[in-house]
């Protein structure tokens, strides 16, 4: 049997016909944090184009990736669902958003950095090597 997908006891169709006030209630307080302060102060014009990139492509008038710069982006239900291309300082990384990410910053699944593979020192990469004959 299949588990039913639940956020903090709440099922994901409830989650996505709930305001965002009944929302931010079930998350965390810095996602409430955040979240509060963009209904307060307004949101930025990369974040509203986002969100409404994101409803476009749920409602079927966009096509393509949506790519963004944005890490700090909290994950709301009604983004279950959608591939966004999150970059990574280097390049753009496709992220498939599921409902367990709910309330989780989409930067958390992007790694930024990569781990570093130390080569064989050369000539010159201390005093002894100087010595060693290059055949």
């Amino acid at each position: 049997m299949v588990k039913k997908f639940e956020y903090r006891g709440v099922p994901l169709e409830r989650l996505e016909k709930m305001s965002l006030d009944r929302q931010l209630k079930l998350f965390n307080a810095r996602q409430r944090r955040t979240l509060g302060r963009y209904i307060s102060h307004g949101i930025s014009d990369d974040r509203r184009k986002l969100t409404e990139d994101i409803k476009a492509v749920k409602a079927g008038r966009k096509s393509g990736p949506i790519k963004t710069h944005l890490r700090d982006l909290i994950i709301l239900p009604y983004q279950v669902g959608i591939t966004i291309e999150v970059y990574s300082g280097k390049e753009f990384v496709p992220v498939t958003i599921v409902p367990e990410m709910i309330g989780r910053y989409i930067g958390e699944y992007v790694i930024t950095n990569k781990r570093v593979t130390h080569g064989s020192p050369g000539v010159g990469a201390s005093r002894s090597s100087l010595y060693v004959p290059l055949k």
